[in-house]
């Protein structure tokens, strides 16, 4: 991604406002999830993933790093 998509990604999370919708985070969006939702917030979502999936097999790889 770049260019427009970029750039409104980054105004977007800059702003306070969301990436996430109504079905999660596409893996456009994802290296901005782990900004807009902050530490703590992404934090909680890892935890929650590894309780609920402690052998990784449901969507495997695709929680943001949060390198946006």
């Amino acid at each position: 991604m770049g260019g427009a998509p970029t750039a409104a990604c980054e105004a977007i999370v800059a702003g306070g406002g969301t990436i996430s919708h109504h079905h999660g985070v596409g893996t456009d969006h994802a290296p901005w999830m782990a900004q807009e939702k902050g530490p703590v917030g992404f934090d909680l979502l890892t935890v929650l993933k590894d309780r609920i999936d402690p052998r990784g097999v449901l969507n495997p790889g695709k929680l943001a790093t949060g390198s946006g």
